[in-house]
């Protein structure tokens, strides 16, 4: 018999590259299916969302000045990190979800391969909604897509871990940043998610990851002047989605309003392209030559 003590793991949360507690030391219990603890959660403040704010806001320019190229190699070695810790998520998602380890095994599985199919897409989107447009006149005119910015993200509340990746990762990968409410009552896939994302060649800040009370934190966010968008995917409380719908409205947010969504089902580019903005530039076509012929 060892007398050794086993070394409980403390879940943080991930702001700005870094793994700090609540500003008000508040934490709260996570259990199991069976209302077996797990864990203490940070139990986060407003406080705490207008921080990851800052942090996202500062991460976004850099983030998508990026070459699309490059942000598809970073979450595909987001999806490397997580296959090598894919025993840790499997143990984790089961108990977050009450399933067997073969079922918690296969979403995995699924989320892994869900930031595979996102870090194809980086360098491929703008060929769906950009393009050269007929224009009367010698101009060129062509539209390209652009990340709209700081996006606040409720994850969903029952897919702990594959409903998660499909809310974040096509929210990065058109170049946006993103400040993500974690399940509430299953947050731990998500924290430890930021453990995967800090040694995954992801800057700092763009993705932070909030624990805590939904209802609590969502206002703040919704309200919040830096903030460009929110994606109300976690969000089940009828009257609380349109508080938030109306407040994200001062500063014409733009809104995905929450709907029932099957996480396994092929996931399409719909959130890819939720988060875009388009620019459209005019260019003179000039001419060639002393023909005077145009181009």
């Amino acid at each position: 018999m060892s007398d050794r003590l086993t070394v409980l793991k403390t879940y943080k949360l991930y702001v700005g590259g870094k793994f700090p507690r609540s500003e008000s030391g508040r934490v709260y219990e996570v259990t199991d299916s069976k209302n077996k603890w797990l864990a203490n959660a940070p139990l986060s403040s407003r406080k705490d969302a207008r921080d990851a704010v800052v942090a996202a806001r500062k991460a976004q320019g850099g983030w998508a000045g990026k070459t699309a190229y490059l942000r598809g190699q970073i979450l595909y070695r987001v999806a490397e990190m997580l296959e090598g810790r894919k025993d840790q998520f499997v143990r984790e998602v089961a108990d977050a979800e009450g399933l067997s380890k073969s079922k918690a095994a296969a979403l995995v599985e699924a989320a892994i391969d869900r930031w595979v199919w996102y870090a194809g897409w980086t360098d491929k989107v703008a060929q769906i909604v950009g393009g050269g447009n007929p224009v009367a006149g010698p101009f060129f005119n062509l539209s390209s897509p652009e990340p709209t910015g700081v996006v606040a993200v409720v994850a969903p509340q029952e897919s702990s871990f594959l409903g998660l990746v499909s809310v974040i990762a096509p929210v990065i990968a058109t170049g946006n940043t993103a400040v993500v409410i974690a399940s509430e009552n299953s947050p731990l896939p998500a924290l430890s998610l930021g453990e995967v994302l800090a040694t995954s060649d992801l800057p700092g800040g763009v993705v932070n990851i909030l624990s805590g009370r939904t209802a609590e934190i969502t206002p703040s966010l919704a309200s919040h002047q830096d903030v460009n968008a929110i994606d109300l995917a976690g969000v089940e409380d009828d009257d609380l989605a349109k508080e938030l719908e109306v407040a994200a409205a001062d500063n014409l947010k733009r809104v995905v309003r929450p709907q029932p969504v099957d996480w396994s089902a092929d996931p399409g580019t719909h959130r890819l392209t939720a988060f875009l903005e388009t620019k459209t530039v005019w260019h003179p076509t000039g001419s060639l030559g002393a023909s005077g012929s145009s181009y």
